[in-house]
């Protein structure tokens, strides 16, 4: 109210505070030396306490990282495992696939001979002389004589035969037939293959003689076996006087101590370089730099060997180069001898090792286009690659042109089917062998020196004419061991293919793929694996063929 005094206040109670600590402080005692003590171990307790906590915490972040670490890992491992399952599933499935249409052809074997018919159609022929009374039925009756004898011969007796034989091939009208009407009587089973040799990429069969030789001439040639003309069977000589030089090096050995002392240690050396490749880019440079190590010491005469004629191990005739290293006629039979080592061991690791691995092939392609290449090793300017040729030439004669029938004895020993003691390797083992060569062939043939001082020693055209070899097979030829080399031949190497030949190289890889499987008359697990090669082409590198 107005006037008034104003209200009292109440006086508030505060306690003192606490002052034990500070009582502590002010104690009489605070400078003594057993008050320091307590002090100095209350401060010692508190930080080891401390101490030991950071220390705990730090352990267990540690731990914590490290189950992460090893969870992120079995993810990893989980992801790959599960990869690996499913690849493993989609390979049996497809080999269930295959095992099918491999009993669906043992089935179709028997009706084969059903063939035969046509040679009782040929007395007709041979009574009459001539045609019309103008054409001298020798000329009518030639292709069908040849058609005979290549029908009645291992087939494919001429490797780089392809022209398709047909020994059920209706016989050409005689009496009143007009010969502009010809034509028109051949099978017309080789005239769609005629026909689309024209339309492939690889053009018409080649032939055994020279590109202007007329076809009427190779028609009525014989179709026995060649044995010494053309450069593939030069190979075959070539392989048994690699033998004989094998040979002649021990005897050698076993009157010179020095070269028997050291050659066997070139050759185990040789040898271990080889089992070291790897697919790392620049990991090998050790392992080339120790194999011409060996080739440099071989070539200087250091190791006393006798001196041999090179012209045995070649495939050409060779005179003096100017520039060339080695112009002389022989050269030491050791250097020879490592460069045959060294063909032989890279042949065995494409068969033993790159079936199953494909990339492993790269590095010995890189390795062996190195080393032949290479001019200190070559002879009269030229490469020393025919014996590296003579060994595949032996093992994979499918490559240069050779087919016959897997059914028969003497078939399989033209596609290169080895032998197991008395009986033949088992089919398996046989296809894994035939894809580690032809992956193989073209990890070597496939490179580029576009870059390079040197000359390709076997360039990508070898490549291009194996696989034309193959694809212009006839019909009624083709095997499975063919497919089967087909496809190692492409498979990892189709993107390089593509990038030597362009647009060509896609014609090639359709017929091949394609085309070639389709004509085949007996389907195989090999014909229907090239198929699924071109859908996994389109699959992965969006190749539509």
């Amino acid at each position: 109210m107005t006037g008034s005094s104003p209200a009292t206040r109440q006086p508030r109670q505060w306690s003192s505070p606490s002052r034990p600590h500070m009582s502590d402080f002010l104690a009489e005692n605070r400078h003594t030396e057993l008050s320091h003590q307590d002090a100095l171990a209350a401060a010692q307790a508190e930080h080891d306490r401390v101490r030991h906590a950071a220390i705990s915490v730090f352990k267990t972040h540690e731990l914590e990282q490290e189950c992460r670490r090893l969870q992120q890992q079995e993810d990893i491992v989980r992801q790959q495992q599960q990869k690996e399952e499913e690849r493993l599933r989609n390979e049996e499935r497809l080999r269930a696939e295959e095992e099918r249409l491999r009993a669906l052809k043992l089935k179709t074997v028997p009706k084969l001979p059903a063939e035969a018919p046509p040679p009782a159609a040929v007395p007709s022929l041979t009574s009459t002389p001539r045609l019309n009374g103008s054409i001298p039925l020798d000329a009518i009756l030639a292709p069908v004589s040849a058609d005979k004898q290549g029908s009645t011969s291992a087939a494919g007796n001429e490797p780089h035969s392809q022209k398709a034989t047909s020994s059920n091939a209706p016989t050409p009208p005689v009496n009143g037939a007009k010969v502009a009407d010809t034509p028109s009587s051949q099978p017309s089973q080789q005239e769609q293959h005629v026909a689309l040799a024209k339309h492939t990429p690889f053009g018409a069969p080649a032939t055994t003689g020279s590109p202007s030789e007329p076809s009427t001439a190779r028609q009525n040639a014989p179709s026995a076996p060649l044995t010494s003309k053309g450069p593939t069977d030069k190979y075959i000589v070539i392989h048994q006087n690699l033998k004989k030089l094998r040979s002649s090096l021990a005897e050698q050995a076993k009157s010179t101590p020095a070269l028997k002392a050291r050659m066997g240690d070139m050759r185990r050396e040789l040898r271990k370089s080889l089992g070291q490749m790897v697919t790392e880019k620049g990991g090998n440079k050790k392992q080339t730099t120790t194999i011409q190590g060996l080739l440099q010491e071989s070539l200087s005469g250091d190791v006393p060997s006798s001196m041999v004629d090179p012209s045995q191990y070649i495939a050409d005739q060779r005179e003096p180069m100017d520039g060339a290293l080695h112009n002389e006629a022989e050269l030491p039979s050791l250097f020879l001898y490592l460069l045959n080592i060294f063909a032989k061991t890279i042949i065995n690791q494409f068969i033993n090792e790159c079936g199953a691995q494909p990339k492993a092939a790269d590095p010995l392609g890189v390795v062996a286009a190195q080393i032949f290449s290479h001019k200190a090793y070559h002879w009269r300017g030229k490469t020393l690659i025919d014996i590296l040729m003579a060994k595949y030439r032996v093992a994979c004669p499918v490559l240069f042109g050779y087919r016959g029938s897997e059914s028969t004895e003497q078939g399989r020993i033209r596609l290169g089917w080895r032998k197991d003691g008395a009986g033949w390797t088992p089919e398996q083992q046989h296809i894994d062998k035939m894809k580690g060569l032809a992956v193989g062939y073209a990890a070597i043939s496939l490179r580029d020196f576009s870059k390079s001082a040197n000359t390709n020693p076997w360039p990508p055209s070898k490549y291009w004419t194996s696989l034309a070899r193959i694809v212009n097979t006839p019909p009624a030829e083709i095997s499975n061991t063919q497919c089967v080399v087909l496809r190692g031949m492409i498979e990892i190497y189709e993107e390089r293919f593509i990038l030597f030949y362009g647009s060509a190289a896609i014609a090639a890889l359709r017929s091949a793929l394609i085309e070639f499987p389709h004509k085949a008359l007996i389907k195989t697990p090999g014909t229907s694996g090239l198929p699924v090669l071109a859908q996994i082409l389109k699959r992965d590198i969006g190749l539509e063929l």
